[in-house]
């Protein structure tokens, strides 16, 4: 099968730092099934383990985990698809990624695609959804309210691929207030377009912006990205016995200026359930269920702002060196071999 894969860690400049090459197709166990996959979409993830782990000497190493396909076969424990099904989801990091023309993946943390989308508009949301529903409802229980706090959520960095789920996800299914945070004008239109109440600039201090708004202090910080830089910011803006979430890798996180405040602080990894096998993993499966289901009621609508094809390693440095620039807003989607 064809696959776009790397044996070497290190730049997108280099000429091998992803290749299209030739695999064996992959075979199901359990309650795997096997996708044909249609669409895929490029995240901050892949741009990280590109860089930084090699697989063993002489393996590929193929990323991906947003995929949209069909079942073309399903595993002895299966019983939730069958062949013909099309389906979407994000995948497991220990497994191989879904840059390839089948991909395997356990069927307990896959979703029913939403049937009024293309395969290209729906790849652009699984791993995204995911991490902004878990950091949302599970993380920052957004539904208890904070005592005496403004019922408003901060999502620093509203216009990347997690920020652009989580303002309608908070809009579609509570009555928090959402105030995201962009810098261009571009991206501040974008985070209205998906129905953020206000927007602030995160290029400069956004807690005395916050506080200019007249809300109160928010119970909830959502950061999708550079926390490090906001961090005394959002320190100061968030309410007393506020709820803080992060998803980004920032080398250090001195944390201790929330104690005053009793914060309680909240890491989401969306590959939690499946690196571990949690108990809940099939939670996965039934929210990108919940996922579809908007969708297809109009209540929420794709992130992709870029489409390329075919999939193949040209497409995917482009893609990727897109996520590096920092500027990308929503998603970029791959679709076809």
């Amino acid at each position: 099968m064809k696959a776009v894969a790397y044996k070497t860690a290190g730049s997108i400049n280099r000429e091998d730092s992803l290749k299209d090459v030739e695999l064996s197709r992959p075979a199901v166990a359990g309650r795997d099934i096997l996708v044909e996959v249609e669409a895929i979409s490029v995240n901050p993830v892949d741009t990280k383990i590109r860089k930084g782990v090699s697989p063993e000497k002489g393996q590929w190493k193929v990323l991906g985990w947003d995929a949209v396909g069909k079942v073309v076969e399903v595993g002895p424990d299966a019983k939730s698809f069958s062949v013909g099904d099309e389906v979407f989801y994000a995948g497991s990091l220990i497994r191989p990624g879904a840059n390839s023309q089948f991909h395997v993946v356990d069927e307990r943390i896959v979703g029913r695609k939403p049937k009024t989308i293309s395969n290209a508009q729906a790849a652009a949301l699984p791993l995204t959804a995911i991490t902004a529903w878990e950091m949302l409802f599970d993380r920052l229980d957004i539904r208890k309210p904070v005592p005496g706090a403004a019922n408003a959520i901060v999502v620093v960095g509203g216009a990347g691929g997690v920020g652009s789920i989580a303002i309608q996800l908070v809009r579609a299914l509570t009555d928090v207030t959402v105030i995201a945070t962009a810098s261009r004008p571009e991206t501040q239109e974008w985070v209205k377009e998906l129905g953020a109440h206000n927007v602030i600039d995160h290029s400069k201090p956004i807690a005395e912006q916050v506080a200019a708004l007249g809300l109160g202090a928010p119970a909830f910080v959502f950061s999708t990205t550079e926390t490090h830089r906001h961090l005394k910011e959002i320190i100061e803006l968030i309410s007393p016995q506020g709820r803080f979430g992060l998803i980004d890798d920032p080398e250090t996180l001195d944390v201790t200026g929330f104690k005053r405040k009793a914060v309680s602080i909240h890491w989401e990894l969306m590959f939690t359930r499946s690196i571990y096998e949690t108990a809940d993993i099939a939670e996965q499966g039934k929210l990108l269920n919940e996922v579809s289901r908007l969708v297809d009621e109009g209540k929420i609508r794709t992130t992709v702002t870029e489409t390329l094809s075919p999939i193949n390693a040209a497409n995917l440095k482009k893609a990727h060196a897109g996520i590096e620039s920092g500027k990308t807003k929503g998603k970029v989607v791959l679709e076809g071999f």
